[in-house]
Parts: structure tokens; C-alpha cells; sequence
């Protein structure tokens, strides 16, 4: 059965090429674009909200792109179980639509950061890492200025309960250390999914790493297993 993913495009979105080169070009997935005024995703399998500025991230990073008409169906989408991965902007977005737990506050340096970071996959229990392994480390890029993750301690404390904390930032050790941590994220967190694990919010950027020629495939892997997931074969 051949996958469909649909990558959202609001006005600011500057990582909607990018995702969409990397599944339509690279792993050669159908993909199409679905602008921030439609009504409905149609009838694609997963949805990707980019990274970039959604309508200039005034007001609050993801908060007015929350309001906007595709949202709605977004929201639908999610809750009758298809897959959405929010990636930087994204992950930011999907919090403000309460599709995720907890926020995404200015980095702790107060500054942009834009540098490859080492993750470790904390779960595979969900459709977005299930072809990869449980501690296994990836080299992605990060790109933001506000991904410094917050919940609060109950939050968290049912969040890794739930095998919900799917990255973690860590050093080339694998280590979950300050050092490595790019932005101050609580409990060096990197990506989340939600209770029912079909929402993944991630600050790092894997569709920046799918080709060998920008340093690394390591987000190929992942967007690979994403694909895997959802046809029930083997990453490609």
C-alpha cells in the first residue's frame, strides 16, 4: 500500500521545500502541498507541519498558524488517528493546538541556534520509530530560536510513563548532559508523541539529513521508519 504525506504551508513556512523534496525526491513517497486555507487534508495518510515562521511567529511561536482553516481539519485528522509530524515550527504549532502536552519557550541562551545535535531515540512504541532502536543515536540539525521545551513535572513524570519522550538530546557518549542540550528543553528533550502516539512533535530537523552530500542520512532513517510504519514492511 503506497503512503501519502501532505506538508502544510502557512504564510512564513520556510521548511515546506525541504520536506517536501525529502519525500517526494529522495524516498519518493507521493507527496503534495496543502495551503493554510483549505478546508480539509484530503486524502493523504501523514501530515507534516514544517518548520520555518508561521505568519512571522508574532504574538507567540505556532499561535496564530493554531487558528489558521487547515488546523481544524488537522485537529480532526489527528483524532481520528492519522499521523502528523511537527517539526520545529510544527512541534510548536501542534502544542498550541493542544495536540501535544506542554510549550515551547525562547532557547535558555537567548540566542538562534543552528548546528547539527546528537539524539538518542528514548522509545520505539509508535508509528514514527518503530524500525529503529531503543537508544540508538542520530545526527540531525537543529534550527531554532524558540525550542526550549517545558511541562511541568506531573506532565513529564506521565510522559516518560508513557514512553511519550521519543529524543533526547545527548553527547556523542550518549549522554543526556547540559553540554549537550541546545536550548534548555526540560529533561533534554527533543521530540515528544502524544498519549495515543500518533503525533510527534520534534525540534531537530530530519529532512535536512536524508542526503549523503549534507553531511549525514540520519533523517532518512527516521522518515524511513515513519514510512515503514505505516506500510507494515521494513524501512526502505
Amino acid at each position: 500500500m503506497a503512503v501519502k504525506f501532505g506538508v502544510l504551508v502557512f504564510p512564513g513556512s520556510n521548511c515546506d521545500h525541504d520536506a517536501f523534496h525529502a519525500m517526494k525526491h529522495v524516498l519518493g513517497v507521493e507527496t503534495r502541498f496543502i495551503w493554510h486555507k483549505e478546508g480539509s487534508v484530503g486524502d493523504v495518510d501523514v501530515v507534516i507541519a514544517p518548520g520555518g515562521f508561521s505568519y512571522g511567529d508574532y504574538l507567540r511561536s505556532g499561535a496564530i498558524a493554531r487558528f489558521s482553516p487547515i488546523m481544524r481539519d488537522v485537529v480532526r485528522f489527528a483524532n481520528d488517528g492519522g499521523l502528523v509530524m511537527g517539526i520545529c515550527n510544527g512541534f510548536q504549532v501542534m502544542c498550541e493546538a493542544g495536540l501535544l502536552p506542554g510549550a515551547l519557550l525562547r532557547n535558555a541562551s537567548l540566542r538562534f541556534v543552528c548546528r547539527p545535535v546528537q539524539l538518542r531515540v528514548e522509545s520505539t512504541a509508535n508509528p514514527f520509530t518503530g524500525s529503529l532502536e531503543t537508544g540508538q543515536q542520530l545526527e540531525i540539525p537543529v534550527a531554532h530560536g524558540d525550542g526550549n521545551y517545558f511541562a511541568t513535572d506531573q506532565q513529564l513524570d506521565e510522559m516518560e510513563a508513557n514512553g511519550q519522550v521519543v529524543f533526547r538530546y545527548v553527547n556523542a557518549a550518549g549522554e543526556a548532559t547540559a553540554d549537550a542540550n541546545p536550548n534548555g528543553s526540560v529533561r533534554n528533550i527533543a521530540g515528544i508523541v502524544n498519549r495515543r502516539g500518533n503525533v510527534l512533535g520534534m525540534m531537530p530537523h530530519p529532512e535536512r539529513h536524508v542526503e549523503g552530500l549534507l553531511g549525514s542520512t540520519d533523517g532518512r532513517t527516521l522518515l524511513e521508519s515513519v514510512i515503514a510504519s505505516f506500510a507494515g514492511v521494513d524501512a526502505l
